[in-house]
């Protein structure tokens, strides 16, 4: 084992004399293992974003068939209707005001609920870093900016920011594990239903949000909804939060689908890199194999040596892709947006930790079949080809 170890300084210097090959290869891998971890933060994301699990307890009532915020009204009094449901621990009307409601990188949205209702509206492990929620209540154009809407646009407490025709004082800076908090301006429901002036103060919203005390029952509540308005003027659709925004963003997890492709195509090219500088030094090393098995080499440790060089460039190009992508999507805080929903390109150490793991496999698979080769071959043969 000892011997596996030490031949690694000179696999190093191996890789050091073709500096020119080496380095392109490592480029090559880097390039496309930086496309696969951005595309697998994406569908992190996605899944994050989407996806209903066993604890969630919130449901989006909407307007049947209505899509963009701009087009679902809701009466307000739905609020009261609501809340005698059986299961219902909460509700909170919501207006929703964007400044695009097509898919795009930087859309603002800006959430409007009523003043004793903020802490209700947030998810429970939210809370405010900068700023204060009494801030916020004595001002009425006062807002609550997510942190990556504040990171995106070099927003902080106390300045004033416009977006969607919608002029605010930024009162505080919110933190939270939830995407769609973390994304958004909250202000005081009358203050954007005036602003907005879709429906007038106190009488139209985009939303309700609400809460039920059984996660088990979110479809049986949400049927129940409803079922209570559907021979209303204003038939609603409820879904669980996480399928309203799958539902929402059904193009953008189309798009990242098709991303999915590309990046199993840049393993593919990984590993074709990886094989094809291997075979190159092999037919520039025949002389140095040769004289290797002179100095006491078995074929079964130059081969290991093949293999160890196609893991070192795997490493480091994975390592390079992997580290570029994390810092472009931690420090660019992007979030695909649609429909005033938001989905986050993940910023964890999942996709990053994989990307260099797949970096490393492929290089060792590619190593693989050209390592058996050169072992096969004996210092007669291997002096005949010099």
């Amino acid at each position: 084992m000892s011997r596996l170890i030490r031949v690694i300084p000179v696999v190093f210097k191996q890789i050091r004399r073709s500096p020119v090959r080496s380095g392109l290869t490592i480029l090559g891998i880097a390039v496309a293992m930086y496309l696969f971890v951005v595309v697998e933060a994406m569908r992190d994301g996605v899944r994050d974003a989407t996806e209903v699990q066993a604890g969630d307890t919130t449901l989006v009532v909407y307007r049947e068939n209505r899509f963009c915020p701009f087009s679902s009204k809701l009466p307000q009094f739905y609020e009261d209707r609501i809340d005698r449901i059986d299961g219902v621990l909460g509700v909170v009307p919501m207006q929703i005001h964007v400044s695009n409601c097509r898919a795009s990188l930087d859309v603002v949205t800006f959430r409007g609920v009523p003043m004793d209702d903020l802490e209700n509206a947030l998810a429970k492990e939210s809370r405010i870093i900068e700023g204060s929620s009494d801030s916020w209540r004595s001002r009425g154009d006062g807002a609550i900016v997510g942190e990556a809407l504040a990171k995106r646009r070099g927003i902080k407490v106390g300045d004033r920011f416009s977006a969607a025709g919608i002029t605010v004082f930024v009162a505080g800076i919110l933190e939270s594990d939830h995407a769609q908090d973390r994304n958004v301006s909250w202000v005081h429901l009358p203050f954007l239903q005036e602003s907005a002036r879709r429906g007038g103060t106190g009488s139209i919203v985009t939303q309700f949000n609400v809460k039920v005390d059984d996660p088990t029952r979110l479809e049986s509540i949400a049927a129940d909804i409803d079922d209570a308005f559907a021979h209303d003027e204003h038939p609603t659709t409820t879904r669980p939060e996480k399928a309203f925004v799958g539902r929402a963003a059904s193009d953008i997890i189309e798009l990242v689908d098709f991303a999915g492709m590309l990046a199993w195509g840049s393993l593919a090219a990984v590993f074709a890199l990886i094989a094809n500088a291997i075979i190159l030094s092999m037919r520039d090393r025949v002389r140095d194999h040769a004289v290797l098995q002179t100095l006491g080499y078995t074929g079964g440790l130059i081969g290991w040596m093949v293999v160890i060089e196609g893991i070192l460039l795997g490493l480091a190009g994975g390592l390079l892709g992997a580290l570029a992508a994390w810092m472009t999507v931690r420090l660019g805080h992007f979030s695909l947006t649609m429909e005033g929903l938001n989905v986050e390109i993940a910023t964890g150490w999942i996709a990053p930790v994989l990307g260099i793991v797949a970096a490393i496999v492929l290089g060792l698979l590619a190593g693989i079949v050209p390592a058996i080769r050169l072992a096969r071959h004996d210092i007669s043969s291997a002096f005949r080809a010099v």
